[in-house]
């Protein structure tokens, strides 16, 4: 897992991306919170550059809307697959990989995007209820789906898997409690997933963040903040892209910033 070049060059190269309209071509790709926000915007723009996107979340009605929209433009037929984070237990994402490889046989590429925000208050006063939902919903769930759907990852030619990580996953930050304690669990699963498989299998595992973005989860921890002002989904896009697709196959381990200043 040793990398030439350092993060930061690694991020303006993954941002800097120029997808091919058929770099996903083939691909079967899993996206957690498809059906709003980023989620949402990476499934309609795997589907665009060629891959089958199977849409995971709990809101089926935003989920159908996204299905609608990919069959409406003429990509790849999608799939939508519900799933509450909060209730799901290990039999609920053995039942799901079972469900993929009965209909695909394999996973190209896993995209986890869903997480919850929580309230932002001192640690000494956070509710142990919203501890555990959190980290429940941020990291337990993405551990379990990431193991059930390891042997459908093993059977693709080169799988991707990519966690969504924040700035404070890797620096904590006051008042940001669970969230900030469950970025930096994802960050450090990665690297030991990364690190397990280094060599032994054709996955790979990696972090981005996504950096500040219009999307409600960003509203909700800075309701003053002019959305105008940041950057959309849809803008930060190419280095999810760079991620799942074939160009960043020799990468693992890493954790690399959608928006990065240079």
């Amino acid at each position: 897992m040793d990398h030439p070049k350092d993060i930061q060059q690694l991020s303006i190269e993954a941002a800097a991306f120029q997808a091919d309209d058929d770099a996903l071509k083939g691909k079967v790709i899993a996206i957690t919170g498809a059906g709003d926000g980023i989620g949402k915007v990476a499934a309609l723009s795997c589907a665009a550059h060629g891959a089958t996107v199977i849409l995971l979340g709990r809101t089926i009605p935003k989920l159908e809307k996204v299905y609608d929209d990919i069959e409406a433009a003429g990509y790849p037929q999608a799939a939508i697959f519900p799933i509450n984070f909060e209730g799901a237990v290990e039999k609920d994402y053995n039942d799901m990989a079972d469900a993929i490889d009965a209909e695909f046989g394999r996973l190209d590429g896993l995209l986890h995007n869903a997480a919850q925000l929580g309230p932002q208050t001192p640690l000494s006063n956070y509710e142990v209820d919203n501890w555990q939902k959190l980290m429940q919903v941020n990291v337990t769930a993405g551990f379990l789906m990431t193991k059930a759907l390891m042997p459908l990852l093993e059977k693709a030619d080169n799988a991707s898997v990519v966690f969504t990580s924040s700035s404070v996953g890797r620096k904590g930050r006051a008042y940001w409690g669970a969230y900030s304690v469950s970025k930096a669990a994802v960050e450090n699963m990665v690297q030991v997933f990364a690190d397990e498989m280094d060599g032994i299998n054709n996955v790979r595992m990696n972090c981005i963040n996504p950096g500040a973005t219009r999307t409600q989860m960003r509203a909700s921890a800075y309701p003053s903040e002019n959305p105008a002002q940041l950057k959309t989904p849809a803008d930060i896009m190419s280095s999810y892209l760079y991620l799942l697709s074939d160009k960043s196959v020799n990468l693992n381990g890493v954790s690399i910033d959608a928006q990065i200043k240079h």
